[in-house]
């Protein structure tokens, strides 16, 4: 479809021009009938410089700086308690399921396989552009009750779909964009029905926008000959040169960022909003969310959580590590984000997925360091979640109704664990899981009781942290093994706590021993406020 900009009093009027080009006959059973709808007037982004901090009810305790955010801004108790969250990456990449969910910037790189593949299947990008899946992505067998009801069955206490991801196509009723979809594809507002139902199920409703990142993200396409050279196909952003880090950001650029923010905002109320990783450039303008989102917020009367990766003090946000770990016990919450998926975060076919167990042993591990796991799921184009990602969320439900006790509404201790294996640390380091022996120890603690969580199972475990000169005069009441009424024999020696467990306990992947003590013991803490650095993108 070609889409013309006509100016008129200060709006832009996108017009459909053409119907979806067809695809070639090698690419099969695939309909490209039905055209994209027109779309109506949309409002140009006012400069980033105008953009008010204030909430519409005039509330402005939060300003756009970092000095305000520390001594206003709280990481809510809800996330704390949380722990665990549901990630879902769907969209009109969904429909090619090739690759990754880059497969809109890929088709356009040259010599990728992406590209190849694209040609073979699709035919030339002049021709057959990314645009010409948005018709193919019908949603047909979508059912946001559904997926709510897996989502608390998984155990997740939180779930954050993508509003809108690098490929520029809204998930939801957006007045600014006209690639959305209500207007075309499913014709359903994707993330007001989510939001009905996860909130309907009890769970926080959050979003990621990624729109920062479209502003380059098809530049491509402007190489060699296709559809991307047509500048009146606003799908393809302003298609700025560079790359995933020098892509050369300007106000125009932030005024369309912050405004397609504040419309989410506005719209939905969500409780965290997640972005990727390019948002620390373009400052001041971010700050400027971060207060306009804070303040309203306010009015809403809930806390709320901003995710990013990398470029601010983790005390007015919550820092975010993707496809892996932090290395040691941080002061303030974080999270990590990580798919089921180990080559693409959205459904591509053929995709290798990470076992229930491994997952487990990455939350044990994550939250005895004062993070949370948020775990993503790839739904394929028609809206069903396959079979092999839902039986690793109910897995995972299974664990936590026998061991939530020891992950939900936990604060750390004074140091994360014992052992030589740290989990996967840093980013894109969990492809593998991780190898844990007996001697690997995780922990947790709930007012005076203290879990520490085994990631492999031996009849008799050695808590080294509980040495003398920190148990002092705390009197441990009793010892349990979660999910059994039993006592488990304990001793405290010069070495540490000595715990004796049966040799065949209840449950797989990861056990919960119980300690509850009088008054919980505590060492020096370990903690620290630790900036993190992303790499790759």
């Amino acid at each position: 479809m070609n889409v013309r900009f006509v100016p008129l009093a200060g709006v832009l009027l996108f017009a459909a021009a053409t119907t979806m080009s067809a695809a070639p006959e090698k690419s099969g059973a695939l309909d490209t009938s039905a055209p994209v709808s027109d779309v109506g007037p949309v409002k140009a982004a006012p400069p980033a410089a105008q953009f008010s901090v204030a909430s519409p009810k005039g509330t402005a305790v939060f300003q756009a700086d970092w000095k305000n955010f520390a001594e206003h801004y709280q990481i809510p108790d809800w996330f704390r308690d949380a722990k665990f969250g549901i990630f879902i990456h769907w969209g009109v990449y969904s429909v090619p399921a090739f690759g990754s969910e880059w497969y809109p910037r890929n088709m356009y790189v040259e010599g990728s396989s992406v590209y190849k593949h694209h040609l073979k299947t699709y035919g030339p990008q002049t021709k057959f552009g990314y645009k010409d899946f948005v018709p193919l992505f019908k949603a047909e067998k979508f059912d946001a009750s559904e997926w709510a009801a897996l989502f608390k069955a998984s155990g997740a206490k939180y779930v954050v779909p993508v509003a809108e991801h690098h490929d520029g196509f809204s998930m939801y009723a957006s007045d600014r964009n006209p690639w959305n979809a209500v207007a075309m594809g499913p014709k359903r507002d994707i993330l007001g029905e989510l939001k009905k139902s996860i909130e309907g199920a009890g769970l926080v409703f959050g979003l990621s926008s990624h729109r920062l990142e479209n502003s380059f993200f098809f530049n491509g396409g402007l190489k060699f000959p296709s559809d991307v050279q047509d500048r009146s196909i606003s799908l393809y952003g302003f298609r700025l040169p560079g790359g995933t880090r020098d892509a050369p950001y300007d106000d125009a650029v932030e005024a369309d960022f912050l405004a397609h923010t504040k419309e989410l905002i506005d719209k939905y109320q969500p409780a965290l909003i997640w972005f990727d990783w390019s948002v620390d450039r373009i400052m001041p303008s971010f700050n400027k969310f971060l207060a306009y989102y804070y303040n309203n917020a306010r009015d809403w009367g809930r806390g709320v959580v901003v995710n990013t990766k990398k470029g601010f003090p983790n005390n007015v946000q919550v820092s975010d590590v993707e496809r892996g770990s932090r290395d040691v016990l941080q002061k303030y919450p974080w999270q990590t984000d990580t798919s089921i998926g180990r080559r693409s975060w959205s459904h591509v076919k053929g995709e290798s997925n990470k076992s229930a167990g491994q997952i487990i042993h990455s939350l044990v591990d994550i939250v005895s360091k004062n993070g949370n796991l948020l775990l993503n799921i790839g739904p394929k184009a028609d809206g069903t979640i396959t079979e092999a990602q839902k039986n690793v969320l109910l897995e995972i439900g299974e664990w936590l109704k026998i061991n939530g006790d020891a992950i939900y509404g936990t604060r750390p201790w004074y140091r994360y664990g014992e052992g030589a294996a740290r989990g996967n640390v840093g980013t894109f380091s969990d492809g593998n899981a991780t190898k844990y022996a007996v001697s690997d120890l995780r922990f947790t603690t709930k007012a005076n009781t203290l879990y520490v969580l085994l990631l492999n199972h031996g009849e008799n475990i050695l808590v080294k942290s509980l040495a003398p000169e920190v148990l002092g005069k705390s009197k441990l009441l009793s010892a349990t093994l979660l999910g059994t009424d039993s006592k488990l024999e304990t001793a405290a020696t010069a070495e540490g706590l000595s715990i004796r467990l049966p040799k065949a306990p209840a449950g797989k992947h990861a056990w919960a021993i119980r300690l509850e003590f009088d008054v919980l013991p505590m060492g020096k803490s370990e903690a620290v406020d630790k900036a993190f650095k992303h790499t790759g993108s």
